[in-house]
């Protein structure tokens, strides 16, 4: 398994120089993750970049597209990639796989005949084709959306009404309608009831708090088995304690019989699961079974336990570039990524959280505060999370002293750990 940064290939000087690499979750009606929205940004305050045009930037990242693969990145779900008239009609779309890329036609894309005849054509290479940024019924709309598989619609600002009357026109047994800028739980469901079969923002990461709501009691012992954990408690200690929940040793005894742990026979016993397993990777297994709901196995399709451990992996890396050694401070960062959604998780206040277990300071401050090195490595996340660009990401790079050439190679690699994890367990 994939533990340091370790790229697949080099990377070219104007992309690693210039840009980073944002991926919006796209679900579909369950709340699994079906797709990620590839948005390629300047990482540098754009007066001083010397390539400037987001769709240049999309070029220079698909052209390695060949070398970085498109599972390196994505995993096993879905690409959508944004194309321009420029990009569409160029050659560097041959770089990119069409069993895993949906090319999305941006909304300045006029639907010409050229246009028109490109897509039919790119169609029988076997891509699929989404319509991005619909909010109206237009001239172009209407002569492209035949030919897409996907219709985005962009939800922001629009009025509930206008929304309902634009869905049904759209609504077509050839085409699925994609909800984007889904940012709230209500404005999910409003777009379900209006047929929508995939949405994209960040409405599944919202805590939304619920009044007297409690930690689950199963959740209640992950944490008190981390508490012991973090204390340095006796191993026989820790396994009375995991030997009290059925479903953690059941599970803890599946995950050591898997390939990526590489036991060389069967392993019966709790004792010795916990042997071969080891502390570290004890303590890693069970934070990230938190996120898993009680009589389920871990299911890496749920975004928020995606979102959960590529925060944790991104921060633990970039600790290992900054503190190089300090193997503590990367474990604390894992920690710090992968509490960082708990709030929505539990739906309570982190502070309540953070009352339920014995954390460090620094990690409390990380999470209530975003203070210190972990809590700016946690707001840079979150602002490349958002696809955020300008002098606002490039000065948090500087203060933690990071190239936008690390933060991509950290973002690749962090993908890539995620990605075997998920393979590994499931």
């Amino acid at each position: 398994m994939t533990t340091g940064l370790s790229p697949s290939s080099p990377i070219s000087a104007a992309l690693a120089n210039q840009f980073f690499l944002a991926r919006q979750p796209i679900l579909n009606r369950h709340q699994r993750l079906v797709a990620y929205e590839l948005l390629f940004r300047n990482a540098a305050d754009r007066n001083e970049a010397n390539i400037t045009d987001d769709a240049e930037a999309t070029a220079t990242v698909i052209a390695h597209a060949s070398e970085l693969g498109m599972e390196q990145v994505v995993g096993d779900q879905m690409a959508f990639v944004n194309v321009d008239t420029v990009g569409l009609m160029s050659d560097f779309i041959s770089f990119l796989p069409n069993n895993k890329v949906i090319l999305e036609i941006l909304e300045t894309v006029k639907a010409t005949p050229e246009v028109i005849e490109r897509v039919r054509e790119l169609k029988r290479a076997g891509f699929r084709f989404a319509l991005d940024d619909v909010i109206a019924e237009s001239d172009d709309v209407q002569k492209l959306q035949p030919l897409c598989d996907v219709i985005k619609v962009d939800i922001k600002d629009m009025h509930p009404g206008t929304l309902r009357t634009l869905a049904r026109v759209l609504k077509n047994p050839q085409q699925k309608l994609l909800a984007e800028k889904v940012e709230t739980v209500e404005e999910f469901r409003q777009c379900m009831a209006m047929g929508f079969e995939y949405f994209q923002g960040y409405y599944f990461a919202r805590p939304v708090i619920l009044s007297g709501k409690k930690i689950a009691p199963s959740q209640l012992t992950i944490l008190h088995l981390l508490d012991l954990l973090g204390a340095d408690a006796d191993s026989h200690v820790i396994e009375r304690s995991v030997k009290h929940d059925a479903l953690i040793s059941l599970n803890l005894l599946r995950l050591v019989n898997t390939p990526s742990v590489g036991a060389r026979f069967r392993i019966n016993s709790v004792g010795h699961a916990l042997v071969v397993l080891g502390r570290r990777q004890l303590q890693r297994w069970l934070q990230i079974l938190l996120y898993v709901k009680s009589g389920q196995r871990q299911e890496f399709t749920s975004p928020l336990l995606q979102m959960a451990t590529t925060r944790g992996k991104t921060i633990e890396l970039m600790m290992e570039k900054l503190r190089p050694g300090q193997r503590v401070s990367a474990d604390i960062g894992f920690t710090v990524g992968i509490m960082s959604l708990m709030d929505t998780l539990f739906s309570i206040q982190m502070s309540d959280v953070l009352d339920s277990v014995n954390v460090l300071d620094e990690v409390r401050q990380a999470l209530l505060h975003r203070a210190g090195d972990y809590g700016s490595m946690l707001s840079l996340i979150e602002h490349i999370e958002l696809a955020e660009r300008g002098p606002t990401l490039a000065k948090m790079l500087h203060e933690l002293r990071l190239s936008p050439a690390e933060l991509y190679e950290i973002q690749l690699a962090a993908f890539d750990w995620v990605n075997e994890y998920a393979h590994g367990v499931q």
